[in-house]
């Protein structure tokens, strides 16, 4: 499998690598990288491989059956051969932007008490989807005061590492209904907002900033009814 060199450190812009195999689509896989695949909200990056010779622009990175990590070049792109050595390197405006929404959500997490039944990570922000029930939806004007605060006081966004047995001792961390923690190693990053995770405490296999204060003023635009308790709530960057 490849190693994700963004669950270590989000800021790599770029890293070599090795071609481990291209499929049948075109989809090179790498022996490392530091490109997000499409996963539990967040989209897949996008940026360019370059070799000896060539260069792919990448249009997006997913997961196939296997759990490969795939980067997919647009369409007539050259295609690096097996074994080949490259350099991966992200359009980083791109990632950044999604390491914005992606704390961001996690703030909005935290403010809003409630299971979570849904995600994702939009150009201008993001949304999550809560089961709350009649009667205590959030108003928006004091939970965009609430988040904005969080942003401004800085706190630092960290995480730390827990065994699989420590995860299944620990299930109240999980706060999506649908969506389970990244697992297949051994071991599960918890991501902590806060000291000690004081602010927002929950496995997450996503790439985040290092402080709060990065993700700049937000706006809650909007508290969506969908469903018969399930509400969405969507913010935006300003």
């Amino acid at each position: 499998m490849t190693t994700l060199l963004f669950r270590d450190d989000a800021y790599l812009r770029h890293c070599d690598a090795t071609v481990l195999s291209v499929n049948e689509r075109g989809g090179i896989v790498l022996d490392q990288t530091v490109f997000y695949a499409t996963a539990g909200g967040q989209p897949g990056d996008r940026g360019c491989i370059s070799w000896d010779g060539g260069e792919a622009v990448i249009a997006t990175t997913v997961y196939d059956e296997a759990k490969n990590v795939v980067h997919v070049p647009t369409d007539g792109q050259p295609l690096p051969p097996a074994g080949a050595n490259v350099k991966a390197a992200l359009d980083w405006d791109n990632r950044y932007r999604n390491m914005r929404a992606h704390t961001l959500m996690h703030l909005l997490c935290a403010s809003v008490p409630f299971p979570v039944t849904g995600g994702a990570i939009t150009e201008d922000g993001g949304r999550i989807d809560f089961d709350i029930p009649e009667g205590q939806i959030p108003d928006k004007a004091e939970l965009a005061v609430t988040i904005n605060r969080l942003i401004t006081e800085d706190h630092a966004v960290s995480f730390r590492w827990i065994s699989d047995e420590e995860m299944d001792a620990n299930q109240h961390l999980i706060r999506t209904m649908s969506v389970k923690p990244p697992r297949g190693t051994g071991r599960v990053r918890l991501v902590m907002i806060g000291d000690d995770g004081r602010i927002d405490l929950q496995p997450c296999g996503g790439t985040h900033l290092s402080s709060t204060s990065a993700i700049g003023p937000i706006a809650v635009a909007k508290i969506e009814n969908k469903g018969k308790i399930n509400r969405r709530i969507r913010l935006v960057f300003q």
